[in-house]
């Protein structure tokens, strides 16, 4: 990017900086930019609690990245290893300044690659970005920006349009203007390439350089990254680090990777959210006080979640336990939404449990499948009706682009992925106490396949025919469990850890009354923990990464 003294001061776009014709065009861009990323959407996104993104915002820490190797472990694994490391490894860098050489860089910076585990603040970074340059603040020598998430581009699959076509569509205040005139510095913002569904053929694509040729949206995409379609404009893409290497790395001129919260932040977030310093300093206090939680508080969204549940408990009475473990807050979060729901004006179609029991079917099978986000069909595979889900949007946040025109679509995502696996382990576990089915066993029959040799050898083909008529008994509990843990063992990059975890947890009967509490477990389950840990304790012993299997089975948290 050109520098000079004029830059991150605010300034109108005039002559100098553009074609006169078009100062009106540019102007409307910038205003509608602005009214759509000036307020964040924190769970139910109603008029009524709509926060503006400049009261609330804390600055994040984020680092300049070594290109990249993948790591293979649980993101919140990695959360908790990076609270380990000394703040001096790093070279920290504003997210206002991605596009700016460091001092003694002197290469010219046209892709940046952002990577950050689910949660942990990339969208509200390019959030932030997007309004401070629309505000004048920062970026004022980029005359174009044009964020396009790739959870919307989804939407458009099966379309074959041409680069402008496509922006046209995203932004059609621009068709009055020759986007592609060497006058603008433009730039391309493509957030969430983990949440992209389909393909990105960068060695089997042909070359494309006229913006104007009609094509795939693939093509589109790995023409533009690659700078065969405008190899001026600069380009900014966000992924969660196990989706990282699917572009490539000559591709990319600076990696960057968004920490969340470091200590100090922490606390400023919850001074901002919380407006009662006093209750703020309680819950600050509190979650110091549970190293598994406050180490989660590097995560924004988990900060949210802890402040929705925290600031309830600790402002009034409470006759209940205050949340010490992860599952227990996560299980609070689900209590506070379904009292959200309840005090809604809403006709009551469906109970709690049968509405609970639907978004942890929905979270379990997207889970499996690997997927974050979501689109109407897959909720109507799981029995849930669009408009009921909305009901439960502190859960399930709705994104929903009205000025698609033809291609408008709504995409759902849990507000954190986390929140997904603990839907996910509780959909397992009351499909078990409740309806004496197994969960696991499901998804195989959905896949047309039989039960695998491994499983075999660990669960008796005896428990596999007959789950479904056995009464809850202490055994099949148990069975359960160890065929969820050789789930976890055999994920290739960790993903079941956090769910195995949440599930483990969901049997200890603090946690069951909570359910009970919720109305949506029937009765308590007792069953004996020993045969659990027995089997884990083989598990580790024979395990030939016996690291891998510690770190997947911290239990009952």
């Amino acid at each position: 990017m050109k520098y000079d003294e004029s830059v991150n001061q605010p300034q109108d776009f005039v002559e100098s900086l553009c074609p006169a014709d078009s100062h009106e065009v540019l102007n409307t861009l910038r205003s509608n930019l602005m009214k759509k990323f000036e307020c964040l959407h924190e769970g139910t996104a109603t008029q009524e609690n709509l926060t503006f993104l400049n009261e609330i915002y804390t600055e994040l820490y984020i680092t300049e990245s070594e290109s990249g190797e993948i790591s293979n472990e649980h993101e919140v694994r990695q959360i908790e290893t990076q609270s380990r490391r000394a703040a001096t490894e790093d070279t920290p860098i504003k997210c206002s300044d991605i596009f700016r050489a460091l001092p003694g860089q002197d290469k010219p910076i046209r892709t940046v690659l952002t990577k950050g585990v689910a949660g942990i603040g990339k969208t509200v970074s390019v959030q932030k970005f997007i309004l401070d340059w629309a505000e004048g603040k920062e970026n004022q020598d980029v005359q174009l920006i044009f964020p396009l998430p790739f959870r919307e581009i989804n939407l458009m699959k099966d379309k074959t349009l041409s680069l402008s076509d496509l922006l046209h569509v995203f932004f059609p205040e621009t068709k009055e203007i020759d986007i592609f005139s060497d006058e603008y510095e433009v730039m391309f913002i493509f957030d969430g390439l983990d949440e992209y569904r389909f393909p990105l053929n960068f060695q089997s694509n042909e070359t494309l350089q006229d913006a104007t040729k009609e094509t795939s949206v693939d093509m589109l995409l790995t023409n533009l990254i690659v700078g065969n379609l405008l190899p001026s404009a600069l380009i900014w893409i966000t992924s969660r680090p196990a989706a990282a290497d699917l572009v490539p790395s000559e591709c990319v001129h600076r990696v960057t990777e968004v920490r969340g919260f470091n200590d100090p932040q922490k606390e400023e977030y919850f001074r901002k959210r919380v407006s009662d310093q006093s209750l703020a300093d309680r819950i600050i206090s509190h979650l110091k006080s549970s190293r598994s939680l406050f180490i989660m508080c590097h995560i924004p969204v988990f900060c949210w979640i802890s402040a929705a549940v925290l600031e309830k408990m600790l402002s009034r009475a409470e006759s209940g336990e205050i949340p010490k473990t992860l599952t227990q807050m996560y299980t609070h979060f689900l209590l506070l939404q379904t009292n959200i729901k309840h005090e809604k004006d809403y006709e009551k179609k469906e109970t709690d449990e049968e509405m609970v029991f639907k978004m942890g079917k929905l979270a379990y099978e997207q889970l499996e499948k690997g997927n974050l986000i979501f689109y109407e069909e897959d909720l109507r595979e799981c029995g849930i009706d669009v408009t009921e889900a909305s009901v439960y949007s502190g859960l399930c946040s709705q994104i929903f682009r009205e000025e698609l025109g033809l291609y408008q679509g709504k995409v759902f995502c849990f507000v954190h992925l986390s929140v997904q696996e603990h839907l996910a382990a509780l959909y397992v576990h009351l499909s078990c106490i409740n309806q004496n089915i197994n969960a696991f066993d499901l998804i195989l029959a959905k896949k047309n396949l039989q039960v695998s040799d491994l499983y075999k050898r660990t669960v008796h083909d005896e428990y596999n025919s007959k789950f479904s008529k056995y009464s809850m008994s202490i055994y099949s509990f148990s069975e359960l469990h160890q065929r969820a843990v050789n789930e976890a063992l055999h994920s290739k990059n960790g993903h079941l850890d956090l769910f195995l975890r949440f599930l483990l947890s969901l049997s200890v009967e603090s946690n069951q009354a909570l359910l009970r509490d919720l109305k949506i477990q029937k009765e308590t389950c007792f069953y004996n923990k020993e045969e659990t840990v027995k089997y884990i304790n083989t598990i580790i012993r024979k395990s030939p990464s016996p690291e891998k299997c510690n770190q997947s089975f911290p239990l009952f948290k």
